[in-house]
């Protein structure tokens, strides 16, 4: 006589059946609603629709959004200034 197993060849296959359906469905479902594929971007509850003046509004100082823009006009100067020296001299410093 054959020994009983634990799994019977269509309780096994349920199961397996079961997994992968289980699986895909975890997988199809991320917990956005796209509205175009790749933004799924969804504010959280009391995001308000318009940033500026809430609560969320970053407020910049503008002089310090100025810092970065004045010290790329210093290094391009200054890069050109080694690209002259590069003329004269052959030597990039």
């Amino acid at each position: 006589m054959k020994a009983k197993t634990l799994f019977t060849r269509p309780t096994w296959l349920i199961t397996a059946s079961l997994t992968v359906g289980v699986a895909a469905g975890v997988q199809a479902y991320d917990g956005t609603q796209c509205q175009t594929p790749g933004d799924c971007w969804e504010p959280k509850p009391g995001y308000p629709e318009k940033v500026a003046g809430s609560k969320y509004d970053p407020k910049h100082d503008p002089e310090e959004i100025n810092k970065q823009s004045e010290s790329i006009k210093a290094m391009e100067a200054r890069n050109a200034k080694r690209v002259q020296h590069l003329k004269k001299t052959g030597k990039f410093e």
